[in-house]
């Protein structure tokens, strides 16, 4: 049973650093593009960078979520309950500025077609 415990943990380690990983590079990767388009002048800028920084705060949550199989301690339970709460608070307002920026693009678009 402990080799069943000790494989279980050591591929979680893997995962957390894998999804703590992709969430970096999906960052990164959206910051790069969000100053093209500003330099570019694009309109869809916001929008884009704010549905980077939401893929990248999944990938961050799925991590959290990973590590909540390998805590022991109460103390570290709070801790990552409490990183959970936060990161999901940002993604539901990143969330919710996308929203509005669609919103916001398909007026602009209508007033455009007249």
């Amino acid at each position: 049973m402990d080799i069943l415990n000790a494989l279980l943990i050591r591929i979680v380690e893997y995962a957390i650093i894998f999804f703590e990983f992709m969430g970096v590079i999906v960052l990164i990767l959206a910051g790069i593009r969000g100053v093209a388009n500003l330099i570019s002048k694009s309109p869809l800028t916001r929008l884009n960078l704010a549905k980077g920084m939401a893929m990248c705060l999944e990938f961050k949550l799925g991590s959290e979520i990973l590590r909540t199989v390998i805590v022991r301690d109460l103390s570290e339970i709070f801790i990552v309950a409490g990183i959970i709460l936060l990161r999901a608070a940002i993604n539901l307002l990143i969330h919710w500025e996308i929203k509005n920026e669609e919103a916001h693009q398909v007026n602009i678009d209508n007033l455009k077609k007249r």
